[in-house]
């Protein structure tokens, strides 16, 4: 026994040789970079475009919590915690309501990769770059999908919606609440029970929106809702919210064919979401860090309330369209009624270059405002007032470094 232990040494020993040698025999060709021997440089920034937005301290505070499984029971709770905060913030009572482990965009993409299949007709408000993804998403996923497009800044009339909903015939219609690319806030009161009249599911977008004016998703007749941690909210980008009604959930468990994603199925989410009353199993490893940051998130706005948050946001809404028309300066949604209070689109002024203005900002202030996105690009300027920056004092900083930036950058007068 002796011996043979001995040779099996041996034998292993010279193996063990033979793969140092082998990783010895190629040299390492790339080096270690020399920046990432340095420390991490961040400037300190007021981000007032459409998103992300600044961090509440507590949300911060909460990305340097010790890091425990995403499998263990406390996990599991503070899952469950989340769960009820996306209930509060959408209003609903929906049980398969749930966080996404990545930004809006990726629950944009869960929502029609589990509603649409090859052959569905998809009716998609097109009023801006979310609209214009949405079509996009639902053409490669093989449904016949119909634009109904409006210039930036434009909204649909329930007149309007139900002209397409009796043409196309759509197994859903999607609109954005928000449309953080030109400042419009759609109207959703009555659009459910429209869709509902057809036999058509609505799936919303409230990425920009949420937490900053009334959404009730259970009683507006709203299907399917999602929206992001990264606005209103003033969590870390990587997460989002959705939430499917009764309906969307059937449609969705009856399809033929299995959805395009399997990291997006949402049967499989609803599982470790612990949704569908079975014992949850391992799916992917959810960003532990971010749901931290996410439940804080939550908290924050359940202890100001809803309505106190709709308020607020109005209010210095309001406030920062005063400042602005006393610049001279024109607000790109004419009607008062349906501008989204969380981004402000600013009609760009006559002879400027709204990247000067932008960069001017950001370069002398350190504050972030943004141009426009997609159709509204070149159009407009947009200004964001998330969550804990929809503040007065925040007012003041940026219509007081856009007043000098309008005075020192250069104005073409032909």
């Amino acid at each position: 026994m002796l011996r043979t232990l001995t040779s099996v040494r041996v034998a292993l020993g010279s193996q063990a040789a033979g793969w140092v040698r082998t990783m010895a025999s190629h040299p390492l060709l790339v080096a270690p970079p020399e920046v990432l021997l340095k420390p991490i440089s961040v400037p300190r920034r007021l981000l007032l475009g459409p998103g992300p937005s600044n961090l509440a301290p507590r949300i911060l505070a909460a990305g340097g919590l010790k890091m425990i499984s995403h499998m263990h029971k406390e996990m599991y709770q503070i899952m469950d915690e989340i769960k009820q905060g996306i209930q509060y913030v959408f209003q609903t009572k929906n049980r398969l309501t749930l966080a996404i482990s990545g930004s809006g965009h990726c629950a944009l993409e869960a929502a029609l990769f589990n509603l649409l299949e090859p052959g569905d007709s998809f009716l998609v408000g097109v009023n801006g770059i979310w609209g214009e993804r949405a079509a996009e998403i639902g053409e490669r996923v093989g449904a016949h999908t119909h634009r109904m497009t409006k210039d930036p800044g434009g909204h649909y009339t329930l007149q309007e919606v139900e002209e397409g909903l009796a043409r196309h015939k759509p197994a859903v219609l999607f609109l954005t609440q928000g449309e953080s690319s030109s400042g419009v806030l759609q109207p959703l009161d009555g659009y459910g029970e429209l869709c509902h009249r057809y036999q058509c599911l609505l799936l919303v977008d409230s990425v920009a929106s949420l937490g900053g004016t009334p959404l009730h998703m259970d009683q507006q007749g709203i299907d399917v809702l999602y929206s992001g941690s990264q606005k209103v909210l003033n969590a870390p980008p990587g997460t989002a919210l959705i939430s499917f009604s009764d309906k969307a959930r059937d449609k969705v468990y009856a399809r033929k064919t299995k959805p395009y994603s399997f990291y997006l199925d949402l049967k499989l989410l609803a599982n470790i979401w612990g949704c569908d009353d079975k014992p949850r199993t391992y799916h992917h490893t959810t960003p532990v860090l971010s749901l931290y940051g996410l439940r804080e998130s939550l908290a924050l706005i359940a202890e100001e309330g809803l309505e106190n948050s709709w308020r607020r946001h109005r209010e210095i809404a309001s406030y920062l369209h005063r400042r602005l028309r006393e610049l001279g300066l024109q607000l790109f949604v004419r009607d008062p009624a349906l501008r989204l209070p969380t981004v402000t689109a600013v009609a760009v002024p006559a002879g400027y270059d709204w990247r000067d203005i932008v960069n001017y900002l950001l370069d002398r202030f350190s504050i972030e405002i943004a141009g426009g996105l997609g159709p509204s690009l070149g159009k407009v300027l947009r200004i964001g007032l998330l969550g804990c920056n929809a503040s007065r004092e925040n007012v003041d900083r940026v219509t007081q470094a856009l007043k000098e930036a309008l005075q020192c950058c250069p104005r073409n007068k032909l």
